[in-house]
């Protein structure tokens, strides 16, 4: 009799437990059609006067920045391409605010031309950036210059700057010349003999947006380039894009969703329809939902890995990731997909200690600067994109 009493306790509540983790989605998960509109919610104001806050105060900006560089440099850059990236969307989205988000655009790009400029081209790199093992010289990083260029193009496309124009085709040029020069991937180094999808994707996305500020055409190169990774670049197991691979195609790290859903972000505007089955997969082999609540795996089932910088800190059981999870918001919200963009801003309510200083705008205890720039780039992404002939 005690065995039973025991028992029914532990249904009884273990029932009331998922039934009220279940009820508190109904309190952090916001309505799915909110995130569809034209404007700007007031979650992405919140976290863009936050961004925006940082970039009008050196002093904060310095201490933001220089925490980020501690744990990984390249955060601190990514973080810049993501804000510009937001804003320029914001731009669209809020005309009678262009003027202001376009200021703060231009500031962050020459901070970061200066800093290549004065620290060298490798200064957003992890150091072993820095070692031997180059294969094409001289020694440059398709991370920084693709990234770079697509911070040109996208201020270009809200509001044109013929001053962007050469570095934007100088870059453009090198970035065409170095991925075709090396068939067997069509992709170029972001580290020694190191190609990451991500970096190449954002590549590509750079020259689709150049295409249109400079009249120029890949075009055929893009065709090129999706042919050659369904044959070459692809996991047979999921059909998902691999992550880093050798200049000759040798596979180092399979599919990641730290990277992944940027790829298929940028392949957006390149292919749409592989892009479109990319997150399909990704959305089958890494997206989750556990009682409303989203998350993101960071390596399919089939592929175990360790955790590293990019995936963050993995949970247990539930092989959730920060890092994937993250960039789940903007495969999501590229995808049109809400119920799951929804889910996920549910788990990031409930978990990642949003901290909202109203003024100070908000942020997220749990995360970082690049964090919050992604977030806010998945609340506002689309404008330009749409600009470019691509849609949900």
């Amino acid at each position: 009799m005690r065995a039973k009493r025991l028992a029914r306790f532990v249904f009884a509540l273990s029932l009331a437990s998922v039934v009220w983790l279940s009820a508190l989605q109904l309190f952090f998960r916001p309505d799915p059609l909110e995130l569809a509109g034209p404007g700007i919610t007031p979650q992405a104001q919140a976290l863009a006067r936050h961004q925006l806050a940082l970039w009008g105060d050196s002093a904060a900006l310095d201490q933001s920045l220089d925490h980020l560089r501690v744990n990984n440099p390249e955060w601190d850059f990514m973080g810049r391409t993501f804000l510009v990236l937001a804003l320029a969307n914001m731009a669209e989205r809020d005309p009678s605010e262009r003027a202001r988000y376009l200021e703060v655009i231009d500031r962050i790009v020459a901070d970061t031309l200066r800093l290549e400029a004065e620290r060298g081209h490798l200064y957003f790199l992890l150091p072993y950036g820095r070692n031997p093992g180059w294969v094409d010289t001289p020694v440059r990083s398709l991370f920084v210059d693709g990234e770079i260029a697509l911070m040109l193009a996208a201020r270009c496309l809200v509001e044109d700057r013929p001053d962007y124009h050469a570095d934007l085709e100088a870059r453009m040029r090198l970035m065409h010349a170095r991925m075709t020069a090396h068939p067997a991937t069509l992709c170029a180094e972001s580290y020694p003999d190191e190609c990451w999808a991500f970096c190449n994707a954002v590549a590509l996305a750079a020259l689709r947006a150049g295409d249109r500020v400079l009249g120029q055409d890949h075009s055929a190169f893009f065709a090129a380039w999706i042919e050659n990774a369904k044959e070459n670049l692809v996991d047979p197991k999921t059909g998902l894009l691999v992550s880093k691979f050798s200049l000759r195609g040798e596979v180092g790290d399979g599919p990641e969703g730290s990277s992944i859903w940027m790829t298929l972000h940028c392949l957006w505007i390149v292919d749409q329809d592989f892009a479109r089955d990319q997150y399909r997969r990704a959305r089958g082999e890494l997206g989750r939902t556990l009682l409303g609540f989203g998350y993101a795996r960071e390596w399919p089932a089939s592929w175990g890995n360790h955790a590293d910088v990019d995936s963050g800190p993995i949970v247990p059981l539930l092989e959730a990731s920060a890092g994937s999870s993250g960039l789940a918001l903007l495969g999501a919200s590229t995808a049109g997909d809400r119920d799951y963009q929804a889910s996920l801003i549910g788990s990031l309510e409930l978990a990642a200690f949003p901290l909202d200083g109203e003024a100070q705008g908000l942020r997220y205890g749990a995360g970082n600067q690049v964090g919050d720039a992604v977030l806010l780039y998945s609340l506002v992404c689309g404008p330009l994109w749409e600009k470019l002939g691509a849609k949900p």
